[in-house]
């Protein structure tokens, strides 16, 4: 089962609310359910569940839960076909390692302007590259 990087942040960030140690791995796999839903609807069908099987036993995961996870929910707005890859952070990843390699070639920068404009000039770059070339997220409706 693969775990994607929305979830298992989400995941992180709920135990510092889970009240009981006995109950973290009850929490992680109420969030996994959430973000393994069918569907939108389904996934916050399953997300009001969970905020009131808490609200008596964790009131502060219930609160957390209700205001935090929603945001994450945003993955069911894209195509199916696009959920795996938006769900991780693999992209953003790559594109901040790009990053740091090309700053590291220059080592110190005259000015903060200078490297904005490599920044830009890489950020462009990518971009284009994800609409024009090998194509990460093809834009269909599918």
């Amino acid at each position: 089962m693969t775990v994607y990087a929305v979830e298992f942040h989400l995941q992180q960030n709920a135990q510092a609310y889970v009240p009981l140690k006995a109950m973290q791995k009850e929490v992680a796999a109420r969030i996994r359910t959430i973000f393994q839903a069918p569907d939108q609807a389904t996934a916050e069908r399953y997300l009001a569940e969970a905020v009131k099987a808490y609200q008596k036993r964790a009131p502060k995961l219930a609160a957390w839960m209700e205001s935090n996870l929603p945001e994450g929910l945003t993955v069911f707005d894209f195509p199916k076909a696009h959920w795996r890859r938006i769900r991780t952070t693999n992209m953003v990843e790559r594109l901040n390692r790009e990053i740091r390699r090309r700053t590291r070639v220059v080592s110190i920068f005259p000015n903060e302007a200078s490297c904005l404009r490599l920044m830009i000039a890489l950020l462009m770059k990518t971009g284009e590259a994800w609409v024009t070339g090998r194509v990460c997220l093809a834009i269909t409706d599918t």
